[in-house]
Order: structure tokens, then sequence, then C-alpha cells
């Protein structure tokens, strides 16, 4: 029986949007677009943020050798503030409080740098989670086997209890590879609601 839902954060319960972060940055031109796309949001040094290996103060001097001068200001801007401005995905919130009414046990395991603890808390559905998990702060990312096993030991879960919730084919597969449940995000709640009934599980109206 599944009594404890593991959701994602970007693009599960908050937008995480690079085309929305670069608007209010000011970059218009598509090629600038696209190679802050590529040389930042897409680079090694993301990865190693969400790792936890590099700060955002270490990663700046690398991903700025690989972008022209008059692009900097933007750089630095969307690498330090990225996340100030973020909308949850439609219809989550009030999922979430629905799961939580019907009396599971919600918690969150994201890849994420150490900025997360910067932006999560603004959230209200963050109250509504018993624990959280962030990859930085133990330095393995998901799909990883490891993050999910660490994951039910530090909150002394059963992984045949555990539903994960996540938009990358990879990271839900890594959980069920683990013994959990699964359900790949596509965007919708309405979507995500109707899996979570034919997995057992059931909503307040």
């Amino acid at each position: 029986m599944i009594r404890n839902i593991v959701f994602d954060m970007g693009n599960v319960l908050i937008r995480f949007d690079p085309d929305v972060f670069m608007d209010q940055a000011n970059v218009a031109d598509p090629d600038d677009r696209e190679l802050i796309r590529r040389e930042l949001f897409l680079s090694l040094e993301w990865a190693q943020m969400d790792l936890g290996v590099l700060s955002e103060e270490s990663a700046e001097p690398l991903v700025l050798a690989r972008i022209p001068t008059r692009l900097h200001d933007a750089v630095r801007q969307l690498l330090y503030r990225w996340w100030e401005h973020r909308d949850m995905i439609p219809g989550m919130e009030m999922l979430v409080h629905r799961l939580k009414d019907a009396g599971y046990r919600l918690f969150l395991l994201s890849n994420a740098s150490t900025s997360q603890c910067r932006y999560w808390p603004s959230f209200p559905v963050s109250r509504l989670m018993e624990g959280t998990l962030i990859s930085c702060d133990y330095h393995i990312v998901k799909p990883s086997a490891e993050i999910y096993r660490l994951f039910t030991e530090k909150f002394s879960l059963n992984p045949q209890e555990c539903l994960f919730v996540d938009d990358l084919p990879a990271n839900v597969a890594g959980a069920v590879s683990c013994g959990w449940h699964g359900i790949v995000f596509h965007g919708s709640a309405r979507e995500l609601e109707m899996k979570l009934n034919q997995a057992g599980i059931r909503l307040q109206a």
C-alpha cells in the first residue's frame, strides 16, 4: 500500500523555465538565448552545483569564460537570481493539499543547488512536506540508486510504500528500480490525479 508521496520540485511543483528567466534578464536575441541555455542551464557547472561540488561563486568564472563580455551582466543575474520569480505549476498546490488531507505523508526529493533553501520556503506548499532531501547537501543526484536508498533510510520509509513523481522518466525509473512506485509528470495536475487514482490513491473531494 502506498503511504508516502515523494515529489520532485522543478517542473512538478514549481515551474523551471529558462526562457522565462531570460525574458526577465532582458536577453532577447535568439542566438544569445541559445548560448546561455547551453553554457549555463545545460552546463557541467550547473550539474556540479546540483551535486554540491560547486557554488554559484565558484561556477561564475568558469561559465563566463565561455560567454561574450557583453552578456556577462545578464549571465550573472541568471546565475545568482534566476530563482526570484517562480510560479507553482497550475493545480499542484491544491492537489498536494488534497493528498495531505487524505492522510498521505508528503516529501520532497530534488536535484538542486544551495540556492534552493532561499526560494523553497517562500512557497506555502513547502510547509506541507514532512521532509526534504536536496541533492547538493549529500553530493548525490537522481537518478543514482544511492539517493533513493538514502532517502528511505533518512526518513525510515519502506520503499514499497513510496510513490515518486518526477518530470524526467530516468528519475522515475531510478526510483522504481529501488522498489518504489513511480509516475512521470507531464505538466498536468489533472492527469497526475488520474494516475494517482489508478495507483490506488484516493483523494478528498
